[in-house]
């Protein structure tokens, strides 16, 4: 079952926190009955966005950029914003997905330069992009008010972790804060008072301090600063693995050390389109480091009934042996963990490739763990990177292989057990305490974290990677 949109989500939580905050019953009444207002195109509508600062024109603002002591601190919403924004989240859950559009729309109109390298324009045009937005910054405030002692810390650090491979800086928040508060303005209009201004402000700046120290830390591990994650590569093996997948194995063309990276994580490739934009996207890496190469693989996206993705058919058609591509240092939060426990992959189609990564880290660590992969696909040919997935369990003494097929469920492949349709943990034996990885399309995802969950697995031993913006963010089911 798909969960609830995290605004629906945050309506039904907060309807009720609405009820108690009565002295704040004349500003709810005046939103409760706001729908949103035409979008007005440029800030001289003489509403929130007749000024920079995001506030309404006679709002005073206070500033509270400044860097959190502690999380404690970074968590606390002042007393006087923590009613404002309980009374109105609900409202603001209400509109926040035509929130999220206009403040796109307005933000790139006045700085297109973010659109060459920095956007991914086919998640702008899908719409994903606007509702990742919206279900972050609902669960973000949903729980500075509702329980400010239990963040979403995960959310915060894929994010952090995102943005660290885009080389995201710290004033380029200034940018989104005033686009942002523009939008809120634009969309709910006189219903923003100069203290409904203030209290979202706030929340803005708790959401952007956080990220920015995560993002500072991570930059910091690396040795690096944002402009300084990209790196040159040349192609050294274009190996095509099926009909819509192809490995690509890059060499550096410099003398500087190449950065480790940890199991499971994921480089940006930035590359010019057709029309000269530069558009970036994330791949997993699928084999452990060697000092001199990285290794990631590539699905084309097409046939879809959408338009072709545009990265991977230039990836797919264009790029050759010999040619150069512009990579980011390795980053993402999901990673292997060193606890010393069971292991178990998950995957579905193309999703096997961040599995192929840490699989590949362990056989180079000469790990003896017990590690039990589950993998999901059409067929045996649809099934990416198999001949080096099953080198590396043959690799490692305690590893097995299970597979399912929704057609031809039959395997050339020295695997352990291979089963007809689609995934079913009741026909594997899983073994006690292990920590799992999950990877693939979301509703075979939701299923097998569910299964999980009902054979009392505990959730923080549940990781799991998405592909593109983060629409699920399970942490908060």
């Amino acid at each position: 079952m798909v969960p609830a949109t995290r605004y629906d989500t945050a309506r039904a939580r907060y309807d009720s926190a609405r009820r108690e905050t009565a002295q704040l019953e004349p500003v709810v009444r005046q939103l409760a009955w706001v729908t949103p207002r035409p979008g007005v195109g440029h800030p001289a509508s003489g509403r929130m966005g007749a000024d920079r600062t995001g506030a309404a024109p006679s709002a005073t603002v206070p500033d509270i950029r400044h860097s959190p002591a502690s999380a404690e601190e970074a968590a606390v919403l002042s007393d006087r914003s923590r009613q404002v924004v309980q009374a109105t989240l609900p409202v603001v859950a209400d509109n926040i997905q035509e929130i999220a559009s206009r403040f796109y729309r307005h933000m790139f109109a006045e700085h297109p330069e973010l659109l060459d390298g920095t956007f991914n324009r086919g998640n702008q045009a899908s719409g994903a992009q606007q509702q990742a937005l919206a279900g972050s910054v609902a669960a973000f405030a949903g729980a500075l008010v509702n329980t400010p002692a239990r963040l979403p810390e995960h959310l915060l650090s894929r994010i952090a972790h995102k943005h660290a491979s885009l080389g995201i800086r710290s004033d380029q928040y200034h940018i989104v804060h005033d686009n942002v508060m523009w939008a809120i303005g634009d969309v709910l209009g006189d219903a923003v008072t100069p203290e409904v201004a203030a209290a979202w402000d706030e929340v803005y700046w708790l959401i952007a301090d956080a990220l920015i120290n995560q993002e500072r830390g991570l930059y910091s591990a690396r040795g690096v600063r944002p402009k300084a994650v990209w790196r040159q590569w040349e192609v050294e093996k274009k190996i095509r693995e099926t009909d819509d997948v192809v490995t690509f194995v890059v060499k550096r063309i410099d003398d500087r050390l190449v950065k480790t990276s940890l199991p499971g994580q994921y480089v940006t490739v930035r590359m010019p389109m057709p029309d000269g934009v530069h558009q970036p996207r994330q791949y997993s890496l699928t084999r452990a480091d060697d000092g001199e190469h990285r290794q990631f693989a590539v699905k084309w996206v097409h046939d879809s009934g959408k338009p072709d993705g545009e990265m991977s058919t230039l990836l797919h058609n264009s790029l050759d042996v010999g040619d150069v591509l512009t990579l980011s240092l390795p980053y993402g939060d999901v990673v292997l963990d060193d606890s010393g426990c069971p292991v178990v992959f998950a995957s579905a189609g193309v999703g096997i490739t961040p599995m192929a990564g840490m699989l590949s880290h362990l056989v180079a660590a000469g790990s003896h763990l017990q590690i039990m992969l589950l993998h999901a696909d059409l067929n045996e040919d649809s099934f990416a990177l198999r001949q080096q997935v099953l080198a590396d369990i043959g690799a490692l003494p305690n590893a097995s292989i299970y597979v399912w097929y929704e057609q031809d469920a039959d395997s050339r492949l020295p695997v352990d057990g291979v089963f007809p349709g689609m995934m079913d943990l009741s026909q594997v034996t899983l073994p006690d305490d292990a920590v799992y990885y999950l990877c693939g399309p979301l509703p075979f995802m939701q299923a097998i974290r569910c299964a999980l969950i009902e054979r009392r697995v505990r959730p923080e031993d549940i990781q799991y990677e998405v592909f593109g913006v983060d629409l699920w963010q399970a942490d908060f089911d």
